[in-house]
């Protein structure tokens, strides 16, 4: 392949399509074996809520989906923070900087909206997405998480 063919889009969803309904079909299962299938409704509400951003990434002219990326952000007393969350790119489309195009997008949309902090999560066991983390220039910081289930 040339290059350009494997040049990375990067694009904020507007809409919701059976495109992307059938891409985040064959992407989230990837990502969670737990995830319940999003429906063109769910994708809806995803999209238009006003906090959320969700990435795709396309690879050259090929018009297929094959990562995206949600970033979320909201107003505290501190100011307005900014989140990473769902990342995933398609099994075929790893190591063709389809990850590195979504995190770059992301860093540039939380400095748009001013955002003091931009924070992800991963997985442990995910040892190339915490290289590619740390080559954009995110830092582990030394917390702890907690999650309440109910």
């Amino acid at each position: 392949m040339k290059p350009l063919e494997n040049a990375v889009s990067v694009t904020l969803a507007t809409h919701t399509d059976d495109a992307l309904v059938h891409a985040f079909a064959r992407l989230l299962p990837q990502l969670s074996k737990s995830a319940p299938p999003l429906s063109q409704a769910d994708l809806d509400e995803i999209i238009h809520a006003p906090c959320n951003h969700v990435f795709i990434a396309t690879l050259g002219s090929d018009p297929r989906i094959v990562g995206t990326l949600t970033l979320v952000h909201f107003r505290i007393p501190t100011g307005v923070r900014a989140w990473i969350e769902d990342v995933v790119v398609d099994q075929e489309a790893r190591g063709l900087k389809v990850g590195m195009a979504l995190t770059r997008a992301a860093i540039a949309k939380s400095r748009e909206l001013k955002a003091r902090t931009l924070d992800l999560t991963s997985n442990p066991g995910r040892l190339s997405a915490h290289h590619l983390y740390e080559s954009a220039g995110f830092v582990m910081r030394d917390t702890r998480v907690y999650r309440y289930e109910r």
